[in-house]
């Protein structure tokens, strides 16, 4: 089908909406237009402030105003309203919608008694429903004893339970037992499933199988969609110079491409660093930054960016994506259109609670690998109604892209990380999530991050939280075009990150609406701290724990908009009414 890219007409077609469904009267409009006439941006100057509305009076800020006219290359704010599985749309595997089997687990030996071992019998299933083109695996109410990782290997399988209330599987054993010991690939005594791997894990096969062959092997691998050494791609064809927000680019041979390919734009970096400047915004503190010493971060390049063809038109050398570029596609990045290992496709899990053994969590960095669920080399994949407890680590993407988790909670003891998102994860959507406040007292020498980003990760989003607490973990490797909109936070985490992995941020980051029950500023408050980013709606904070100092030096060009003020803001969540722009 081919793919029309939205015009200007629908997107001020779709503002009008949103404005029409947020902003309640005139006099609300005249009153947010004389508040944001007051906004500030880092080093320039604005005019005196109007007098301030009514309390709750809604508020648009100049930011959306602005947004709504370049949505695809608004220097602050990133344009994720295709952040998501299927594009943003919410996965629908509804008997009626979804004409691949459903497959009774009891059927190969799968009980719910919470004694005898029900992971081989749900592999197997799961395994079987893969090999047959796909299916959904169903677990009835109960509690299933698994003493094996359950893996989802295949295309368009689903594995479901009963409800998060109703379907538990009990793990009893960590990733260390059942895989071995996963060292880091920079070296010293870490252990890599402080953030890699799940309980259950939602991975291609052939990849499955490389990763833990080196694990094992003691060989640690690189994580992402070129295999364990990067090197496991073919090129397909260069690709001419284009800008940020364009959807389609022009490229020099069209043979190997077909519309609904998965392909990678692949952009590889300079000796000067310009591929890096421009992630952080092509400002003067980028030209100026120390990059080379940064060995992390430059390991993380070249910048491998997932996405389907929407459109070819073979006559012209034109594709058209699924997404807007993330990026400037310049020449002296080499940017080409690649191959990658096999993805793993259309494929979720749902409606079931995952508990490990509550064991003390581990010192910071010796994680044993009591996780949750990940997706690795995934795309088009989710979750929807799960909770995890007990876990060192609760949902992970790495090197995942375009998926949705949603309705989803950690509990129990206390995690490290509770969400992590790195290895070059994009456009994914975490929405409607959940972290509780753990119920045992965090033992000496651990580590608490809360809703993590990392490793050039761009282009996600965090929408609909409440996190009893942890912070805003952007973990150092310039994760950078990541939003976190309408969340309640306790900011009572830590980030980290090495020194060698670079910036904490990026370009493009933006804060929409968020709530700080404790009132502490770090990493909420991000106008003195992150280049070309945004802060809007966002209660009065302070500064107290851990207190950071911008990377880049002079002006970043960040802006900060209705601070001071929460729920007021209109609209109110920044990715429903950048969705609702497309429509």
């Amino acid at each position: 089908m081919a793919h029309e890219e939205p015009t200007r007409r629908t997107l001020l077609g779709g503002a009008i909406g949103v404005a029409a469904a947020t902003v309640t009267s005139a006099a609300a409009v005249t009153s947010a237009a004389a508040v944001t006439s007051a906004a500030t941006v880092t080093g320039t100057a604005h005019a005196a402030p109007a007098p301030t509305p009514a309390p709750g009076m809604p508020q648009t800020p100049t930011l959306w105003r602005e947004f709504t006219k370049t949505p695809y290359t608004h220097p602050q704010i990133p344009y994720i309203g295709r952040a998501g599985c299927r594009a943003g749309r919410q996965p629908s595997t509804h008997p009626a919608n979804n004409p691949r089997p459903h497959i009774d687990a009891r059927r190969y030996g799968a009980h719910p008694d919470g004694k005898s071992d029900a992971a081989p019998a749900i592999n197997r299933a799961l395994a079987d429903a893969g090999e047959k083109g796909g299916g959904t695996v169903v677990l009835h109410p109960g509690t299933y004893r698994i003493d094996d990782l359950i893996r989802i290997t295949h295309d368009n399988v689903t594995l479901r339970g009963a409800g998060s209330t109703r379907t538990t599987l009990l793990a009893t054993k960590s990733l260390t037992e059942l895989i071995g010991p996963y060292g880091s690939r920079y070296g010293g005594d870490k252990s890599s499933w402080s953030w890699a791997g799940g309980l259950i894990w939602l991975c291609p096969e052939a990849r499955w199988q490389s990763l833990t062959t080196a694990i094992k092997a003691k060989s640690w691998p690189f994580e992402g969609w070129t295999g364990n050494k990067r090197d496991e791609w073919e090129p397909l064809t260069p690709v001419r110079p284009a800008r940020r927000g364009s959807w389609s680019v022009t490229v020099t041979d069209t043979s190997r491409l077909r519309e609904g390919d998965l392909v990678l734009l692949r952009l590889a970096d300079d000796p000067d660093h310009t591929l890096l400047e421009h992630m952080a915004g092509d400002g003067a503190g980028a030209k100026s930054y120390t990059w080379d010493d940064k060995t992390k971060l430059t390991s993380y390049v070249p910048y491998e960016w997932p996405v389907r063809i929407a459109a070819l038109h073979r006559g012209r050398r034109r594709v058209t994506f699924e997404r807007p570029l993330p990026l400037d596609v310049r020449p002296e990045w080499d940017p080409r259109l690649t191959t990658h290992v096999p993805a793993l496709t259309g494929s979720g899990v749902e409606a079931l609670t995952l508990e490990a053994p509550e064991t003390p969590q581990s010192p910071h960095l010796l994680d044993k690998g009591y996780n949750g669920v990940t997706f690795q080399c995934a795309y088009d994949c989710w979750a929807d109604d799960i909770v995890v407890r007990h876990v060192d680590n609760g949902f992970g993407l790495v090197a995942a892209s375009a998926c949705t988790l949603r309705r989803t909670r950690v509990t129990g003891r206390g995690s490290h990380h509770p969400y992590f998102c790195r290895e070059g994860s994009h456009d994914n959507l975490i929405e409607d999530f959940r972290i509780d406040a753990r119920t045992t007292p965090a033992p000496p020498g651990t580590q608490l991050h809360g809703i993590n980003v990392e490793g050039l990760s761009s282009y996600n989003v965090w929408s609909r939280g409440r996190m009893e607490m942890g912070t805003f973990d952007s973990h150092r490797g310039m994760p950078f075009a990541n939003v976190r909109t309408d969340i309640t936070i306790n900011n009572n985490g830590r980030h980290g990150g090495d020194a060698s992995a670079g910036p904490l941020f990026g370009a493009r980051f933006t804060h929409w609406n968020i709530r700080v029950t404790n009132e502490r500023a770090g990493l909420m408050k991000i106008d003195e701290l992150a280049p070309y980013s945004a802060t809007v709606g966002l209660n009065t904070v302070r500064e107290f724990d851990q207190i950071d100092v911008p990377d880049f030096t002079g002006d970043l060009h960040a802006r900060l908009e209705l601070y001071g003020i929460t729920d007021a803001v209109r609209p109110r969540n920044l990715f429903e009414a950048q969705r609702a722009l497309r429509r």
